[in-house]
């Protein structure tokens, strides 16, 4: 059927008004930018990390790791003790730190960038952590194929599993033991101890002994002396009975 006059000049008004309309409609809005990371809530989630919250807040490193989240573009990547990680320790062991001392086995636990497992196998090792800088060396070593990794630190190794979180900027991975750095827990060297200085009565006893060989002997003296009278006596008396005979 044919289109009526009246339809072929209402049709291209009717498409001009629905572009128009589409054209002023408001633009869908764009995502909300996502809020801080927050730390502690991945470590409360994971739910077996009591001791780390414990100490992370005792050495105020809470609000470090925090605050560079949010304001590096580097990101972060934090290896966390699991509870069982800090119970097989040998007792005492966290204790005989200094306040400074535990803030460095933290943050030795920590690398300054973000790095999820496949590209833990990329590095080069050691790879500096947020305690390098100070004394020492400070990084960590890692090694392993496919999704298998093996972080070292010279004095322990263990193997990461799983993550807690791996997207930028942060990566958590849990780990079965604490990362023990060599400069906080290796042997140390003993120091060298000064010769000891000889003795008074060792010097005073050889003196002596040099002075006691160098003088005569009173006993021998004497008996020569007597002996040298008796002689001179005997030979007197022999003397007188030739004159008198």
């Amino acid at each position: 059927m044919a289109a009526s006059p009246l339809s072929l000049v209402l049709l291209p008004l009717f498409l001009s008004l629905s572009l128009h309309a589409q054209a002023q409609a408001p633009a869908a809005p764009a995502p909300a930018p996502s809020g801080p990371v927050n730390f502690t809530a991945v470590l409360v989630k994971g739910g077996q990390f009591a001791t780390l919250i414990s100490l992370l807040n005792k050495t105020q490193t809470f609000n470090q790791i925090e605050n560079q989240l949010n304001s590096s573009s580097e990101g972060m990547t934090i290896f966390a003790p699991t509870d069982n990680a800090f119970n097989n320790l040998k007792a005492g062991a966290l204790n005989a730190l200094t306040q400074q001392q535990q803030v460095q086995l933290l943050q030795y636990h920590m690398l300054p960038k973000f790095y999820s497992l496949s590209n833990l196998l990329l590095v080069s090792n050691p790879v500096p952590t947020q305690a390098s800088g100070q004394e020492g060396v400070w990084g960590l070593n890692f090694t392993g194929q496919s999704n298998q990794v093996n972080v070292s630190t010279g004095l322990v190794e263990v193997q990461i599993n799983n993550a807690l979180r791996q997207e930028s900027p942060l990566a958590v991975y849990p780990v079965d033991k604490v990362l023990l750095p060599e400069e906080l827990f290796g042997v140390k060297p003993p120091s060298a101890s000064p010769p000891a200085p000889a003795t008074n009565g060792s010097s005073s006893g050889k003196s002596n002994s040099s002075d006691t060989a160098a003088e005569p002997s009173p006993g021998k003296n004497s008996a020569g002396g007597r002996n040298v009278a008796l002689g001179l006596i005997f030979g007197l008396g022999f003397l007188s009975m030739g004159i008198l005979s």
